[in-house]
């Protein structure tokens, strides 16, 4: 029923075409005040001459339209991917020849399981290192085994023995540990350490090319990241919390205490306005909780508070929180 003079028209009709359609379909016929458009759905296919008068216009059947509309969409498409393989076909050896053999095909980001490969992966990556920005939290050296962290040490020191350098945040809390202090008396080079009161989860940034952070709870696995502008971001925060923190070694800097209150427990007292719990206070300041108690007996002992309740308005009474050491 339809010839060629149909194949290029649009694929679908507007608004108001299928409104007349419509009212077409109704009446048998092009309604009279729709004569002047009845050329016009014609050509889309939806009006075709009558049998027993030519010059009149009766509806084609929805069906026979419906499935024209669908031939021509699906002849579009078939078009559309016939191009793309054209255009994938005349690109790809433009492609193939100016391709640069020296780009690396390194993934991006990397899961790693098992601490044993976790420790391969980054040795490999410190292979040939001259930088090494870390993060180690609390429980990094908190109970250490027989031999701990020696293969580190030895990388560390392998790096630093290269012209190397070494740049470590810790918590406050690990200021004075004895394994931690042990472990910088045998670096020589140029390696120091700063510490804060709240430091990220842990951190490995390798030359500002490649980052190693956890990727569960218990660090069993890590995640090797390597897209330009994450391991940016993340050397970016460790160098904005290195500006912020008191260095520890190779020259430590004593931290005053204000009125009778110590930095660290100015550290709790700030999460006790802010309503945590001592576990989550002990937690996030590296320290037992029964440490961490005992800091806020202290501090209620200093501001002369009776409660938990009447603490934590004393301390925003007191302004030690607004103190600069």
């Amino acid at each position: 029923m339809y010839g060629n003079a149909h194949d290029d028209a649009p694929a679908e009709p507007c608004e108001g075409d299928l409104d007349l359609y419509t009212r077409a379909l109704r009446q048998g016929n092009v309604p009279a005040d729709g004569a002047d458009k009845a050329a016009h759905l014609a050509d889309l296919g939806l009006l075709t001459p009558a049998l027993d008068d030519p010059s009149q216009w009766e509806p084609v059947a929805p069906h026979i339209v419906l499935h024209r509309l669908l031939r021509a969409s699906a002849d579009r498409i078939a078009g559309e991917r016939q191009r793309e393989a054209q255009l994938v076909e005349a690109f790809e050896p433009l492609m193939r020849a100016g391709r640069d053999d020296s780009v690396s095909t390194t993934p991006l980001l990397t899961l790693h399981s098992d601490k044993e490969r976790i420790s391969g992966v980054i040795n490999e990556a410190m292979a040939d290192a001259s930088e090494l920005l870390a993060v180690q939290p609390h429980n990094s050296y908190r109970h250490p085994k027989p031999d701990f962290h020696e293969a580190a040490i030895r990388r560390d020191q392998a790096l630093l023995g290269r012209g190397g350098r070494i740049r470590a945040l810790y918590q406050h809390t690990l200021r004075h540990l004895p394994s931690l202090a042990a472990r910088y008396e045998r670096l020589t080079g140029d390696v120091e350490a700063r510490t804060l009161d709240e430091i990220t989860e842990r951190l490995i940034v390798v030359d500002r090319a490649v980052a190693f952070v956890p990727a569960d709870a218990d660090r069993t696995s890590a995640l090797e990241v390597r897209h330009p502008a994450l391991v940016g971001y993340l050397a970016t925060t460790f160098d904005r919390l290195w500006r912020l923190a008191t260095p520890m070694y190779p020259q430590a800097v004593r931290r005053p205490t204000l009125n009778g209150v110590t930095p660290r427990q100015r550290a709790i007292a700030r999460l006790l306005v802010e309503g945590h719990t001592d576990a989550v206070i002990a937690d996030r300041l590296g320290m037992n909780v029964r440490t961490a108690r005992v800091h806020i007996a202290k501090i209620a002992a200093t501001l002369g508070s009776g409660s938990r309740a009447q603490l934590g308005y004393l301390i925003g009474q007191s302004g030690i929180l607004d103190q600069e050491p």
